[in-house]
């Protein structure tokens, strides 16, 4: 370590960051860059942000006291350089792994963590909330929030904003633009005037002629639009940020590291809501991840050396049979609308967007506008598809009940990522969404046991005019084959297998484990298909029938499809043994998907087992 890398070995703190001569601060984001790409390609995970960041991250800790000081990520998949900084440099190589460090920040793994974080676009809120603690205690400690600008698209970034603005509340929101086609305007000129806007003596005459103009209305007025408009001139982004009541500084080179350290050294003590905005390069200092900062942003392990990533061959993905059926869908019907709320690549949606641009649309990370927006689409005689994560659903849920369901209207959610999701961890996982859409009226819901079964479920939905959800996991689908599309009668089980005693209730892509065990225990094996509307008539045969009934699900146990059979089993008077299945009343941590299950007794061996203990109490 100390060969490769001999500054950054030193640095197993912020403190010993803050020892260092400040020439000696690009050599070390030199290193630190280095062995980020090292880590990251041994171990897999999120580079191209990272890589974008080092410089920043750097200069925050250098100039900020942190931990006391608080520094606050948002999403956090550019945290790596602030994990390596901040005392975890040598357990890089467990991140995202189980039992490892956690792949963004988390407040149980270090103090230097201040919010713990993976969904975007919460820092300036969370941050706001800190800095008025901070203000009440008068603690002197600063409060610093980052944030892409990707993640300022949200809603909830400018409703923070706005309340700060109002508030003139101390704390500094970094914005790091890596997209933004203003990049022309960053250079000399822009550092040059972004450190005299920041600088001291700047900062007294702007405030001592606040206090000089205060009896003269007219004139204060002029003098503040007129610092606007140069404001504006250097970035027309800058004036609606001093329109919200923010003091706008940039944007400056995101990558120099003198230059950001003397700025946020100016502006560490200034009064008020100040906002810096910074431009740089996703992949920075890695030649692949710059060309391709989208397939470089989460990696799995590949040779740094050769620059490209491993292709493997293996069967498609769920997302991909999506994909492939929202294309086929729109070659018929023009009428067919995508919408992505910023989860193209994830959700298999990139060849739909190029064959038909017309019906595609990306809002941005604005989950709440896409529930909505395709609302107003179905309105007006469209059949908008929602492609959106099980995780992400959870931002926009009083869309889907108020816009949606109680206007009945024809919008199909097709959600990805539902259930286990591995080496996301807490914040990733979709534990939640049959408890909290089953609960609501004129909601149809749905849970494919293979791709095939994928295919005809969306197609059913398609067929319907009314609300409809479909939820699949995460990675590989079965590998059977696709028939032909026919809509499913709403409502209908099947059963595969007829055996005795004990009857397994599947819903959803668990089939295969519960298979594994029907067939070397004798039981029933019954994909349910529906866990809105439920299967009622199959529900209470199988309960006549059978001496213990199982259901299996990749959900939270509370009130998800095993609470829909009980309940029905309750409401018909058949008080039946009844074994639910599925994710246990906590969080579930990063592993790999195997791992999770394992853990959780959802593969066959836990469902063997777990079924034996019963039937042996």
């Amino acid at each position: 370590m100390r060969e490769n890398y001999p500054l950054l070995s030193q640095i197993n703190s912020p403190e010993d960051l803050r020892l260092l001569p400040k020439d000696q601060l690009q050599p070390l984001c030199d290193e630190l860059r280095a062995y980020l790409l090292e880590s990251v390609s041994q171990t897999s995970g999120h580079l191209a942000s990272g890589l974008g960041v080092v410089e920043l991250t750097v200069a925050l800790h250098y100039v900020y006291q942190t931990p006391f000081d608080q520094l606050i990520w948002d999403v956090g998949h550019q945290a790596y350089p602030h994990k390596i900084l901040t005392g975890r440099r040598d357990q890089m190589h467990t991140i995202r792994q189980k039992n490892g460090i956690h792949p963004f920040p988390w407040r149980e793994e270090s103090p230097y963590d201040v919010l713990s974080v993976g969904h975007s676009s919460t820092s300036i809120s969370a941050g706001l909330g800190i800095a008025i603690a901070a203000e009440k205690e008068n603690a002197g400690r600063k409060t610093v929030c980052v944030i892409g600008d990707g993640a300022i698209t949200a809603g909830m970034a400018f409703e923070a904003i706005n309340h700060a603005g109002a508030l003139h509340t101390d704390m500094l929101v970094i914005l790091n633009d890596n997209e933004m086609s203003i990049s022309e305007n960053v250079g000399a000129l822009n550092n040059h005037l972004a450190r005299i806007l920041s600088g001291s003596l700047y900062t007294t005459l702007r405030e001592g002629g606040k206090k000089l103009l205060s009896g003269l209305p007219p004139i204060k007025e002029f003098v503040r639009k007129t610092e606007e408009h140069v404001k504006g001139f250097v970035s027309p982004v800058g004036t609606m940020f001093e329109t919200l009541g923010f003091n706008y500084i940039g944007p400056i080179d995101g990558h120099d590291i003198d230059e950001l350290v003397s700025t946020l050294k100016n502006m560490r003590n200034r009064k008020g809501p100040q906002f810096l905005h910074i431009m740089t390069k996703k992949g920075k200092g890695y030649a692949p991840a710059e060309q391709d900062p989208i397939g470089f942003h989460g990696v799995p392990k590949f040779d740094p050396t050769s620059g490209k990533l491993p292709q493997t061959k293996s069967a498609p993905t769920y997302s991909n049979i999506f994909g492939d059926w929202l294309c086929e869908m729109a070659e018929r019907d023009p009428k067919l609308i995508g919408i992505t709320p910023a989860m193209r690549e994830g959700s298999g949606m990139v060849e739909f967007s190029k064959r038909f641009p017309k019906q595609y649309f990306d809002v941005a990370i604005a989950e709440q506008h896409a529930v909505t927006f395709a609302a107003g689409l179905a309105i007006a005689g469209y059949k908008p598809v929602v492609a959106i994560y099980s995780s992400f659903l959870q931002r926009a849920y009083d869309q889907l009940i108020h816009d949606v369901a109680i206007q009945n209207l024809p919008v199909i959610f097709a959600i990805d990522r539902a259930g286990i999701v591995g080496a996301d961890g807490q914040t990733h996982q979709g534990a939640f969404d049959l408890s909290f859409i089953r609960c609501v009226p004129n909601m149809t819901l749905m849970c494919p046991s293979d791709e095939n079964e994928l295919r005809q479920m969306l197609y059913t939905a398609y067929t319907m005019n009314s609300p409809v959800a479909v939820r699949y996991p995460r990675g590989n689908a079965q590998g059977v084959a696709l028939e032909p599309m026919q809509p499913l009668e709403i409502g209908k089980g099947r059963v595969l297998r007829q055996g005795k005693k004990v009857a397994i209730l599947n819903f959803g892509a668990l089939l295969n484990e519960a298979k594994i065990v029907a067939e070397k225990q004798d039981y029933t094996l019954v994909d349910m298909r529906f866990v809105k509307p439920i299967d009622e008539a199959l529900i209470a045969d199988l309960a006549d029938n059978h001496d213990l009934l199982v259901t299996l699900e990749e959900n939270a146990i509370q009130g998800g499809a095993g609470s829909a059979v009980n309940e029905h089993l309750q409401k018909i008077g058949k008080i039946k043994p009844l074994v639910m299945l599925g994710i246990p009343d906590h969080f579930i941590p990063q592993s790999t998907q195997p791992e999770a299950y394992a853990d959780l007794g959802l593969n066959a061996e836990g469902i063997e087992r777990k079924i034996s203990q019963v039937l042996n109490s």
